[in-house]
Parts: C-alpha cells; structure tokens; sequence
C-alpha cells in the first residue's frame, strides 16, 4: 500500500522562479530526455555505457537548466524596462510605464512558457490571453504586442547567450 500524501502546502515559492518556472520545468524535461537518450546510445555497447550515457545526458540538461535560470530574472527584466521604455518607437510620448509594463512582463512569462516556439507561431495565442494578462494596462493587443514581442525577443537573446542555440529560431 503506497503513501500518498498532498504536501503541495508545505512548498514555497521561489520569487525568482515565477517568470521562468516553465522553462525550468522544460529543462528539468531535457535533463530527462537526454539521460533516456543517452541510456538508448549507452545500450548499444552494454550496461554500463547505458549508465554512463544516462549520466552525461543529465548532467548536460542540468548545465543548460542552470544557464537558463541564471539568464532569466524577471525583476531584472522589470528593471531594464522601466529604464529603457520611453526609447522604444512604438511606445506613445509622454506614456506611462503601468501600460507599458503588463506588455514587457507578459512578453518575458510568454517567452518562458513556449521556449522551443517563435513569438510569431504563439501570438495568435497571446493574443487570445492578453485581456486576462493585461491587468490595469489600457493597452489593446495591436500595441502591447510590440513590448511584449520585445521582452520576448530580449529574454531569448539572454538565453541563446546562457545556452547556445536558437531557441526561438529567428536565425540568431
């Protein structure tokens, strides 16, 4: 007879986590992943390559988790747009940050949400969700989806730097 107990009470959530937990979790997926395939690779030359490619499998997905989580602070994103907001042509002279900040936050939580997919393949999505996402914002979609496709773009480069590759595939 197993013990099953609900201990979801007893969790804390990490203040840094909340923007990137799904890209963490997608990692923590690959860290998976690649100890599978590794194993697959390992088995064909015995036990014991099986258990050695498991190993580096895990640890690669785990280096590439910690880059990510070390790439994405979504405070530091909040900083960097309050700062550099007012430059950026789309946004109106003499707008206020609040419009502009559910946008950027948005962008950076969207982007941590489809990791492997482009701002283009999910915007018919965003789009979709932004009335919920917005809070106090009174942008509509056609001009938030310029910060938001910014914060997007700025997170993935952060994370192409941290993890090489293309992960959002636009050619960078």
């Amino acid at each position: 007879m197993s013990d099953r107990r609900d201990n979801s009470a007893d969790k804390k959530d990490h203040p840094a986590a909340k923007g990137v937990g799904a890209v963490v979790g997608g990692v923590a997926g690959g860290v998976t992943g690649g100890a599978a395939a590794g194993a697959a690779v390992g088995g064909m030359t015995g036990p014991v390559g099986a258990v050695v490619g498991a190993a580096v499998g895990a640890v690669a997905g785990a280096m590439a988790g910690k880059g990510i989580a070390k790439a994405v602070d979504p405070a530091v994103e909040d900083a960097y747009w309050r700062d550099n907001y007012a430059s950026r042509p789309y946004v109106t002279s003499g707008a206020n940050y609040d419009d502009y900040g559910p946008a950027y936050r948005y962008g950076v939580d969207s982007y941590s949400k489809y990791p492997n997919r482009s701002f283009d393949e999910v915007e018919p999505e965003l789009s979709r969700d932004w009335g919920t996402a917005r809070g106090t914002s009174s942008l509509e979609w056609e001009r938030a989806k310029q910060a938001s496709r910014d914060a997007w773009h700025r997170v993935s480069n952060t994370v192409e730097r941290a993890v090489p590759g293309d992960s959002d595939r636009d050619g960078r």
